[in-house]
C-alpha cells in the first residue's frame, strides 16, 4: 500500500514540475513571454525552498534577487541556453535533471544515508568499455585495449539499483563510451527518468546519433578538448581537434545541451584557460565544462605533466573569474580539484559519486584504481557498505582546507592508510600498481602544494554549508576532521 501511495505522489509531483518546465522552454520573443518565464523561475525557487527546508534562506533570497533582474549575467545565460536548445529535448532533460535528480532524488538519497549509515551518491560513473580509438599521452585507458566490456545486464543493474537509492544521474567514461552507443541508447530509452552524460573524444558523434539523442532527450556529452590545435593534438593525436570542432557544430545544430572535459597539464594549462579559447568553445555551443588536474595514475603516467604550483595557483583565479559577473562569456566552468569548497572536499567513495570500471570493480574515484567489491556479485548498496567505501565515509573530509581535498594527490598518507586497513586490491587493467607506487608519485607534490594551498586558504573567507554529508561526529566537531590520528588511523584526530 505504501508503494502505491509513493508511486501516485511521484506521478503528481512530476506532472506539476512538468507544467512549470513547459512554461520556460522554447525561444521567447515577446515581453509577455519573457515575464512569464521569469515568474515561473520564481515559482521553481519557491518550490525548491519548500523542499530544502533545512537550507540557508539567504541563499534562496539571493537567487530570487538574481531572477528579478533580467540583466543579471547568469539569468541571461540561462535564458540563452533555453532559447538555443531543442524544445522537446529541453523538456525531457530538465524534467529528469530538475525533478528526478535534484528534487525527488536528493530527498531519497538523504533519507537513505540516514537509513543505511553509509555514503549514498548523487551520481554514479561507470565504464561501458575500456576500448578507445585514441592513445592520449599519459592516459591509462588508451593502453588497456579492447578486452574489458561491461555487459548490458550489469549496466542495467547499476541504474536499476542506483535509482532505488535515489541516483538519477549517470556519467559514462572509459575507454570511449560511444564505442558501446547501441547499448547506451537502449539503456537511456529504458531508463527515461535518468540523465546519461558521456565523456567522449567526439570522433564517433554523427548526424544519425544527434537525431536519436534529440528524440530521447536524456543524453548529453562532455567533449574532451585541450586548448589550441597544437596543444590538443600533441597529447590526443593528429586530427582530434578537428573532430571535436565537427562534433560541437553538430550538437549545436541539433540543439543538444553539452559541455567539455578538459584535463589541464603543465604543457596546456595556459591554452585551456586563455580567454580566446573559452570564448571559442562558448561560441560553438558548449555551456559548461569540467576542468581536471592531471593525475599520475598507472604505469603509463607521466608525472612531469602535473601542473606547477604557480600554474595551479593561477588556474584557481582564472576559473573563478570566468564565473564572476565581470565578463560576458556564456560558459560555466567547474574545477574538479580546486572547487572542493563548494562541495565539501572530496566527493568520492560514494559521498557524491563513485566509479565502476569496465571489469565491474567498484572504485572510490575514477582516479583511485583500488577496489574490494564488484558489480557482478554485489549490489550497489553492498559496494557502498564495503570496508573501502566505509573508510572513505569515516575519513571525509580528508583535509579541512578544501584546496587539498584528495586522499591521493594532496593527502597520500590517507590513501595508504585506507588501502592497508581494508586490503583493497589494485584494479589497473594494464599493470597493477601498488598504493605505494601511486602515492610515491604524489608525496613531494602534496607537501609543496600544501604550503601554498594553506596560505591561499588563510586569505579567503569560507562558509560551511548546513548539509555536508559527513558522519555525525564531524558535523558536531568539524575541527576534528582531516588529520591523522597519533595511532596511525586516518581521518579524525583524537
Amino acid at each position: 500500500m505504501t508503494a502505491i501511495i509513493e508511486n501516485t505522489q511521484h506521478k503528481v509531483e512530476r506532472k506539476a514540475f512538468e507544467v512549470l518546465v513547459n512554461r520556460v522552454v522554447g525561444k521567447l520573443t515577446h515581453e509577455d513571454d519573457i515575464a512569464a518565464r521569469q515568474e515561473t523561475f520564481l515559482s521553481l525557487i519557491d518550490k525548491a525552498e519548500f523542499f530544502y527546508k533545512d537550507e540557508n534562506k539567504e541563499t534562496f533570497d539571493k537567487v530570487r534577487e538574481y531572477f528579478r533582474n533580467p540583466e543579471n549575467r547568469w539569468v541571461k545565460f540561462l535564458n540563452q541556453v533555453l532559447d538555443e536548445t531543442n524544445p522537446e529535448y529541453a523538456k525531457k532533460f530538465l524534467l529528469n535533471l530538475g525533478y528526478e535528480a535534484f528534487f525527488k532524488g536528493t530527498k531519497t538519497i538523504r533519507a537513505n544515508r540516514e537509513k543505511y549509515h553509509c555514503n549514498i551518491p548523487w551520481l554514479i560513473l561507470f565504464d561501458p568499455t575500456d576500448a578507445c580509438n585514441l592513445h592520449c599521452t599519459g592516459c591509462w585507458s588508451g593502453t588497456y585495449g579492447h578486452k574489458n566490456n561491461m555487459s548490458y545486464e550489469n549496466m542495467d543493474k547499476i541504474v536499476i539499483q542506483g535509482k532505488e537509492l535515489g541516483a538519477h544521474l549517470y556519467m559514462l567514461t572509459g575507454g570511449e563510451p560511444t564505442v558501446r552507443m547501441k547499448d547506451i541508447l537502449k539503456l537511456a530509452e529504458k531508463h527515461n527518468d535518468c540523465i546519461f552524460a558521456l565523456y567522449s573524444n567526439s570522433t564517433l558523434i554523427n548526424e544519425e546519433l544527434c537525431q536519436k539523442i534529440v528524440e530521447l532527450g536524456n543524453i548529453t556529452f562532455m567533449l574532451s578538448i585541450e586548448g589550441t590545435p597544437e596543444t590538443n593534438d600533441e597529447r590526443r593525436g593528429d586530427g582530434h581537434y578537428a573532430a571535436v570542432m565537427k562534433a560541437m557544430d553538430l550538437l549545436k545544430k541539433y540543439g543538444i545541451v553539452y559541455g567539455t572535459s578538459i584535463c589541464y597539464t603543465r604543457h596546456n594549462i595556459e591554452a585551456v584557460t586563455d580567454e580566446k579559447f573559452i570564448r571559442l568553445i562558448a561560441e560553438k555551443g558548449a555551456r559548461f565544462g569540467f576542468y581536471f588536474h592531471y593525475m599520475p595514475v598507472g604505469a603509463n603516467a607521466v608525472p612531469e605533466l602535473m601542473p606547477t604550483l604557480e600554474q595551479r595557483k593561477q588556474i584557481i583565479d582564472k576559473i573563478r573569474w570566468i564565473r564572476t559577473g565581470n565578463n560576458d562569456i556564456g560558459f560555466f566552468p567547474m574545477d574538479f580539484q580546486n572547487d572542493g569548497e563548494y562541495v565539501g572536499g572530496c566527493i568520492a567513495g560514494g559521498r557524491n559519486y563513485f566509479h565502476i570500471n569496465a571489469q565491474g570493480d567498484a572504485e572510490p574515484c575514477v582516479f583511485i584504481h583500488f577496489s574490494d567489491s564488484n558489480i557482478k556479485d554485489k549490489s550497489i548498496l553492498e559496494m557502498l557498505q564495503s570496508p573501502l567505501f566505509m573508510a572513505y565515509h569515516e575519513g571525509q573530509p580528508f583535509n579541512r582546507n578544501h584546496l587539498r581535498p584528495c586522499p591521493m594527490l594532496e593527502n597520500p598518507q590517507n590513501l595508504r592508510a585506507m588501502i592497508a586497513k581494508t586490503g583493497a586490491h589494485g584494479t589497473n587493467a594494464e599493470c597493477e600498481e601498488s598504493v605505494e607506487q601511486l602515492c610515491s608519485k604524489c608525496d613531494r607534490y602534496a607537501e609543496e602544494w600544501g604550503k601554498v594551498a594553506d596560505e591561499i586558504w588563510k586569505q579567503q573567507k569560507h562558509k560551511t554549508p548546513k548539509y555536508e554529508n559527513y558522519i555525525q561526529e564531524k558535523r558536531e566537531h568539524p575541527e576534528l576532521a582531516g588529520f591523522e590520528h597519533a595511532d596511525g588511523e586516518y581521518g579524525i584526530r583524537s
